[in-house]
């Protein structure tokens, strides 16, 4: 049986990715590990002979990506950290905002080797017998396909105790609450569920959308609630920078009157009006764990479901603070 980068990865007691980067020498990776990783290979016996294995396996090292729009700043921030990720492999990327019949199409025509999805398009899509990696939530049903999934659930028990901790026991979520869209139903769930577990009452406004203008009109609503928040977590960064816009509008000063968290952990929310405290996985973490599994998928030529629930984290910055006594 021929040695594989697996084997390598287990060999070196290193990740799968380190050893592929190292193989294709990368710069990404120390030169003490690559010739680490060299030596076990040699050791082993590791061949690559990537003219035969594309003859054979009808290879094209290249992978389609199906998504639903780079219109949002955060869809087109993580296509081009995906595409980032790439470079570091031998992979090529090619990207498709059509519909999931038209983009299954043109990677045929262009015979990808295997094809990453957003979310809900993975439920419209058969797998034709090559690999497929899926961006959403794994859910309770079981999936033929690998998950990378966010966890926004998790996000936003960290979200709602990092402001319980400022002192805030007021605090409103605003995003998407009345949609099919699984991964913003785990946000509210997660919301409600982080706020329960704390012995806090719920405060959700409904955006009916997932743009700037979205979140901007919302505000009204929610500063003439009958419970006015001290403190919002804003659905993602469009909604959350709509209801800045609005709240510097009505001159309330964030963060000493409101403090404002928003979901989705971009490098954008450092350049916002006032930087944002924002929670979530890393873009770069998200993209290059999406990237890692699809190419694992292929590498291994295995079938098979497997979630990958990863951890998010929160970054502080101005907007959120202790709340006002």
């Amino acid at each position: 049986m021929s040695v594989t980068i697996k084997d390598i990865a287990k060999e070196a007691n290193v990740s799968y990715s380190t050893v592929s980067k190292a193989l294709n020498n990368s710069p990404l990776v120390k030169e003490i590990t690559r010739q680490k990783i060299l030596r076990v290979a040699k050791e082993m016996g590791y061949e690559p002979n990537l003219a035969a294995k594309q003859l054979v396996r009808k290879k094209t090292e290249v992978i389609g990506l199906l998504w639903p729009t780079i219109e949002r700043i955060v869809l087109a921030t993580l296509v081009t950290n995906i595409s980032k990720a790439f470079e570091t492999t031998p992979y090529s990327m090619i990207l498709s905002v059509d519909t999931p019949e038209t983009a299954m199409d043109t990677f045929k025509k262009f015979q990808v080797d295997g094809m990453i999805v957003f979310a809900e398009s993975s439920h419209t899509i058969t797998q034709d017998n090559f690999p497929l990696v899926a961006y959403g939530v794994s859910g309770k049903n079981k999936a033929s396909y690998p998950i990378i999934d966010a966890n926004h659930e998790k996000s936003m028990e960290i979200a709602v105790q990092y402001l319980y901790d400022l002192g805030h026991r007021d605090i409103a979520y605003v995003g998407l609450t009345d949609t099919v869209d699984t991964l913003q139903n785990e946000k509210v769930e997660g919301y409600q569920k982080a706020m329960k577990q704390l012995n806090l009452e719920t405060q959700s406004f409904n955006t009916d959308g997932l743009n700037w203008f979205d979140g901007y009109r919302t505000v009204d609503e929610l500063l003439t609630s009958k419970k006015r928040p001290t403190a919002i977590i804003g659905g993602s960064y469009d909604i959350s920078g709509g209801v800045l816009r609005a709240l510097q509008e009505r001159s309330i000063q964030i963060p000493e009157e409101l403090s404002l968290v928003s979901y989705d952990n971009i490098p954008q929310m450092e350049t916002m009006e006032i930087p944002m405290t924002c929670i979530g996985v890393p873009v770069d973490e998200l993209a290059e764990e999406i990237v890692n599994a699809i190419i694992e998928r292929i590498e291994l030529d295995e079938d098979g479901d497997s979630v990958k629930k990863l951890t998010p984290s929160l970054t502080e910055r101005q907007s959120a603070g202790p709340v006002s006594k």
